[in-house]
């Protein structure tokens, strides 16, 4: 039950058909007595500022988690920002903090990183190819190089933002192996589709799937579907997968603590979720 009293925190991104964090916040915040709730906003990218600027004046409001297509822009309409978020040159969390000022924060790349560890996939040293240099894909290639990987390779349909990630990661892991300008995944051991590809029905597949080797791990951040053509046809070429939700269950726990609200595992938050698709 909605009170004078909830809490709100926004979810901002377009479109909002495809949200699945209310449906693992909420229930979780029910279970737990907290009087919270996490609110689907539908904002198009030419209205986001304005849009931005009047959610942020809400009293009862704690924070917001952004989505795409808002994870860039964000960046500039915060006050303070945290060095995952200069890495990643994209936010996809906000607190509101008591003085009124606005703190940006990442998680997008942890929760997928984090996913592909619980799953026993070893990341250190390994070959890998992230199509999507965005809010997402950036964040997500910033925690692979955290995590050790030994190349990367950065495709995205505008060369300019997978050349500037790439600029980003060389300058804080000079050690690394980055290159951009192909999506071809023969050879790789890790291949991640961060872009939109898989929202609609009659979308291209973002790989040419008969270049994935069997042995390879592939994964989504597309949540529309739990599983997207792409992993379909990778799960027949018989590679590993993770969903795009997986990130989600992954990311929350540290996002709760950013926003106060104590913290969970994400065995907890699966018990609870009522995902839907």
């Amino acid at each position: 039950m909605i009170s004078g009293r909830t809490t709100l925190i926004a979810h901002v991104g377009d479109p909002t058909e495809s949200f699945k964090s209310p449906m693992i916040y909420n229930p979780w915040f029910e279970q737990k007595g907290i009087d919270a709730v996490v609110v689907p906003m539908g904002v198009k990218a030419e209205d986001y500022q304005q849009s931005f600027a009047s959610i942020f004046r809400f009293t009862n409001l704690r924070g917001a988690l952004i989505t795409m297509p808002h994870k860039v822009t964000t960046v500039e309409l915060v006050d303070e920002v945290t060095p995952a978020v200069h890495i990643a040159g994209a936010c996809n969390a906000v607190l509101k903090r008591p003085d009124g000022t606005l703190l940006g924060d990442q998680f997008d790349g942890a929760g997928f990183v984090r996913g592909v560890l619980r799953k026993g996939r070893r990341l250190e040293g390994a070959r890998v190819l992230v199509s999507g240099a965005g809010g997402v894909g950036s964040a997500i290639a910033a925690s692979l190089a955290a995590a050790g990987v030994g190349e990367l390779a950065l495709y995205d349909t505008r060369p300019e933002s997978a050349d500037g990630l790439a600029q980003r990661l060389r300058k804080h892991y000079p050690a690394l192996e980055v290159s951009t300008g192909s999506n071809d995944p023969d050879g790789f051991e890790v291949v991640v589709n961060a872009t939109p590809l898989g929202m609609k029905a009659d979308d291209p597949l973002p790989f040419d799937v008969a270049r994935i080797a069997p042995g390879c791990f592939v994964g989504e951040v597309v949540m529309k579907l739990e599983y997207t053509p792409f992993l379909r046809a990778a799960r027949e070429k018989g590679c590993e997968v993770q969903v795009g939700t997986d990130m989600l269950f992954e990311m929350i726990p540290a996002y709760l603590e950013f926003f106060g609200f104590g913290s969970a595992t994400a065995e907890e938050l699966r018990r609870t979720a009522t995902i839907a698709y």
